[in-house]
């Protein structure tokens, strides 16, 4: 084996434990909070040695600050490309906007425990990862507000929208309807909430009922 390949794939096995740590990270402090989540259980859970936890992490601090990061990094990434492949595939902007509202559902549908932990953490001020948190968010939320632009500048949105505000209206609006439909509609079908609010955004946003 030469040099590259045993670098990629020591690389790879290193990935593979922090996404261990993280999975196992974001399942504890969800289910107990973060003071009450200990780098043991962390590490137990994730089936490494507790040394192997410092080796990639500093802290639990910092073990967490990463988690959202690497957590909000995956949405901003599946929004991107659905909106991307959209338009791609000859959609209008209202289209890159659906597209983007299906893949966050799908998002939160894989990944329910790190959203439930996402949005507590916006509310709470008091964290050292808040200034982390507020620039990994604007990276999500501009994603959206790049298309929005774009929809104003193609004469597809009216002038009169509020960019920032809707773009932020709309990321909200997926969150808080996924959590409820997790929490409290389990029932439904990932297509009938998309459905649902796919004829919201169409009728808001576009103007298309």
């Amino acid at each position: 084996m030469d040099s590259s390949s045993a670098t990629r794939g020591s690389r790879g096995r290193r990935e593979a434990t922090r996404q261990k740590l993280f999975d196992a990270a974001v399942t504890l402090i969800a289910e107990q909070g973060y003071s009450a989540t200990t780098v043991d259980e962390i590490a137990e859970r994730a089936g490494v040695a507790k040394g192997t936890v410092y080796y990639n992490f500093a802290s639990k601090a910092v073990l967490f600050e990463e988690l959202l990061r690497h957590g909000v990094g995956l949405l901003t990434a599946s929004l991107r490309e659905a909106a991307e492949s959209a338009v791609r595939a000859g959609g209008r902007r209202v289209d890159a906007l659906d597209a983007m509202i299906r893949a966050g559902l799908e998002y939160i549908d894989r990944y329910p425990a790190f959203t439930q932990l996402y949005v507590a953490e916006l509310w709470r001020t008091n964290r050292a990862w808040q200034s982390t948190l507020l620039v990994v968010r604007r990276e999500a939320v501009a994603v959206v507000e790049g298309v929005l632009r774009d929809g104003v500048a193609r004469g597809e949105f009216s002038a009169e929208i509020d960019v920032p505000l809707t773009a932020a209206a709309l990321v909200g609006m997926v969150l808080v309807a996924a959590l409820d439909w997790k929490s409290f509609q389990p029932e439904r079908s990932l297509g009938e909430v998309h459905a649902a609010l796919s004829r919201l955004l169409r009728g808001r946003v576009s103007g298309i009922s």
